[in-house]
């Protein structure tokens, strides 16, 4: 439906989990304008793994920022269920990210003075939530059990990234958002997060992707291009 709500059996409407309509983002250095964003619209489902692909400078990382609440488009609005985040004070939006979303960056997302397991139990505080997995639980599905003492300047590349996902994952989220998850992780633990990030949607937490790699993408449910600020084409995984 043009408005991003969908039929579900006779009389019964659903609310997508994510909706964006018309992103609009752009930013001025001096006289030039660039326009990372041009119109960018796009639903996705409780228990739905989709994967935004598309070159280096295509708008993949400023959208994922638009979504999660951590940057505002300049048109065009953001929902979370039935509510817009986009366009709201910042506090009002980091409570409804705290709550509701986690988000996995490529960095910045861990507190460094923080223990790992610290770094899980803060952002299950700030979330408010009273159902939420248990710090040892989150990091031994991500084979990071014996590291949940460490602090992130003694992780490598792979761990952080596994630390941070634990992180995104410690407020139970209705919406993940991850950028480029499995950028500096071998086979073997590419396949873990992956399965991870699947039974995730299974369980229905509706999962954005952003990502260049080719086993994400056959993971996914659909596959979004973008190019230029614009989508290209929603497909099958």
């Amino acid at each position: 439906m043009a408005d991003g709500l969908r039929l579900a059996g006779v009389g019964v409407v659903t609310v997508p989990a994510l909706r964006a309509e018309r992103l609009y983002r752009f930013y001025r250095s001096g006289e030039e304008e660039t326009m990372a964003l041009r119109g960018v619209s796009l639903a996705i489902d409780a228990g739905e793994l989709v994967v935004v692909a598309g070159p280096s400078g295509s708008g993949k990382s400023t959208l994922l920022a638009c979504l999660s609440g951590l940057d505002e488009p300049d048109g065009g609005f953001v929902h979370v269920g039935a509510d817009r985040i986009s366009h709201r004070a910042e506090r009002d939006r980091a409570a409804l990210r705290a709550g509701r979303i986690g988000v996995l960056l490529q960095t910045g997302n861990l507190l460094p003075h923080l223990s790992v397991a610290q770094n899980i139990e803060l952002a299950q505080r700030l979330s408010g939530r009273g159902t939420r997995p248990s710090p040892t639980r989150l990091l031994d599905s991500l084979g990071m059990a014996d590291r949940a003492a460490a602090r992130p300047g003694s992780l490598s590349g792979g761990e952080s990234i596994r630390a941070g996902l634990a992180v995104a994952l410690a407020n139970a989220p209705t919406v993940l958002l991850a950028d480029e998850p499995t950028g500096e992780l071998d086979d073997d633990t590419e396949s873990l997060v992956l399965a991870l990030l699947r039974r995730r949607a299974d369980e229905g937490c509706a999962v954005l992707v952003v990502s260049h790699s080719a086993a994400v993408a056959h993971r996914a449910d659909r596959v979004l291009r973008l190019h230029d600020g614009l989508i290209e084409a929603g497909e099958a995984a």
